[in-house]
């Protein structure tokens, strides 16, 4: 059996070799100001490179953390070059993204689907901004508003046809999460191969996104840790634990530690806590940290 390896920012690693905890939804740069005209606002951005670094290397050295999926896409002010240094600064494997985030963030106009495809290709295959960076993921990619735009509905068409022409996985983001999997699904792309981003309460709809094969993807900082914890137990009781992701969601200058905020290891502080409290155990704690991300970011080299 060839080996599965993973795009990270400083090259290929072995999926074998991640031993720690994944984070599937983290920031590590952003700059979300432009799209809607402020300067400065600490909820807006996040541009702390030695910071972030530092935290990430905490981790490392307590044996908690493994590997980080960032999932700024074009449009969020992704920095290709910051998360290469990141990576080699901490040691902490890093995978960076391409796709089209959504509107107001992206530059996206009248292009037609093949067009955008092209464009998440290009990435994909040449490199990110040339850094000689390549993504390992597409997304987050969905809607900002309660519903997908026409726009937004070409752009999630395009980072499926990129996913099945490239074999990397999918991330969304946006409060409709069904109708975004169901553009996913709809261009037949494996819902084992799809982060659905989920920050409502609705456990039916939760459930639907696990029982259509697709990962539920839980943010701590966006549901808030009860709430994270109570969908989580909710389907792990289902017998949907396969399905479910969680990361600390960290996005915003004002969330790291530094700034008096939680930080990456929001995670293990309040979320795991919560689950072994509520009797999870230790093989079902790896499932979600370890396992089921790794096996979404290699579902298309099965």
């Amino acid at each position: 059996m060839p080996e599965v390896l993973l795009r990270t920012v400083t090259g290929p690693v072995r999926a074998a070799a991640v031993n720690g905890t994944v984070l599937p939804h983290e920031h590590l740069r952003t700059d979300m100001r432009w799209a809607v005209g402020v300067d400065s606002d600490p909820y807006r951005w996040l541009d702390e490179e030695a910071t972030v670094a530092g935290e990430f290397r905490e981790l490392r050295k307590s044996g908690d953390l493994g590997l980080v999926v960032d999932l700024t896409s074009l449009g969020m002010g992704r920095d290709a070059a910051t998360l290469a240094r990141v990576a080699a600064s901490s040691r902490v494997p890093v995978i960076a993204s391409t796709g089209l985030f959504a509107e107001p963030f992206t530059d996206v106009r009248d292009e037609d689907v093949d067009e955008l495809t092209r464009q998440l290709m290009y990435e994909i295959s040449s490199g990110l901004d040339g850094t000689g960076v390549f993504p390992g993921v597409i997304g987050e990619v969905g809607s900002w508003g309660p519903e997908p735009t026409p726009r937004e509905e070409r752009c999630l068409i395009a980072a499926a046809r990129a996913a099945l022409q490239s074999r990397l996985p999918v991330a969304t983001h946006g409060t409709n999460a069904l109708a975004l999997l169901e553009i996913l699904l709809g261009q037949n792309l494996p819902g084992s191969r799809i982060a659905v981003g989920y920050a409502g309460s609705d456990l039916g709809a939760a459930r639907k996104i696990a029982e259509e094969g697709a990962y539920v993807s839980l943010g701590v900082l966006g549901l808030g840790a009860d709430q994270a914890a109570r969908i989580a137990l909710a389907l792990i009781e289902d017998g949907h634990a396969e399905r479910l992701l969680i990361s600390t969601g960290l996005s915003r200058v004002a969330q790291l530690r530094k700034y008096d905020g939680p930080g990456y290891a929001h995670l293990f502080h309040e979320l795991l806590p919560r689950l072994r409290e509520a009797g999870t155990g230790e093989d079902t704690i790896r499932l979600l940290t370890h396992d089921n991300p790794l096996r979404w970011l290699t579902s298309g080299s099965a």
